[in-house]
């Protein structure tokens, strides 16, 4: 079971980087840094925001805090970064950190204590927290990019008015086990 956990964490994980990224592919690049208002993040701010984060909490996972001394999240949020290039480096580099660190893990790490800013959880509860946090800030950039695109946006899930369809495709099939991420894994790979 707890195995089965591991993996699930990863195939989850890799689905909402995936929904990230094919949401900022349908953007021209100076959309990735358009804010609506000043109070509110660009979408260039919410991966920084991300990167810094997944830096932080998956260094050195089970041996030091996830806030990390170095880590500045005030700056995370400054809308600054030069270009499409850089914010990707920065996505893919907070993404492979968080994946290295949950390939390190086993099962029997999962009941392990770790401290976040000094407050202990277990393993699996941080990387819990972790696996709320983040599709949090990807469904924000998704509907950024949904709202940029306009009439132009293509369907990261079931296209409106295409619900039944989907159903009767699905209910087509006989009962079986599979990850709800399976179909994108099988996608990504053909």
């Amino acid at each position: 079971m707890a195995n089965d956990y591991l993996e699930s964490v990863k195939k989850q994980f890799s689905y909402y980087k995936m929904l990230g990224e094919k949401a900022m592919a349908q953007l021209p690049e100076e959309k990735l840094f358009w804010q609506y208002n000043t109070e509110s993040n660009s979408i260039a701010g919410i991966v920084k925001h991300l990167w810094g984060n997944m830096l932080s909490r998956w260094t050195d996972f089970l041996t030091s805090d996830g806030e990390k001394e170095w880590r500045n999240r005030d700056a995370e949020f400054d809308n600054d970064l030069p270009n499409k290039e850089v914010l990707m480096a920065k996505w893919n580099e907070g993404w492979k950190c968080l994946f290295d660190a949950i390939e390190s893990l086993t099962t029997a790490d999962l009941g392990k204590e770790i401290f976040i800013r000094n407050m202990g959880q277990t393993v699996t509860e941080a990387i819990n927290r972790q696996l709320a946090h983040y599709p949090y800030h990807i469904g924000q950039i998704v509907f950024m990019a949904k709202m940029v695109c306009g009439n132009n946006w293509n369907s990261l899930s079931i296209p409106k008015g295409n619900s039944k369809e989907y159903n009767e495709a699905k209910f087509a099939k006989p009962k079986h086990t599979e990850h709800f991420t399976d179909e994108f894994i099988k996608d990504k790979n053909e």
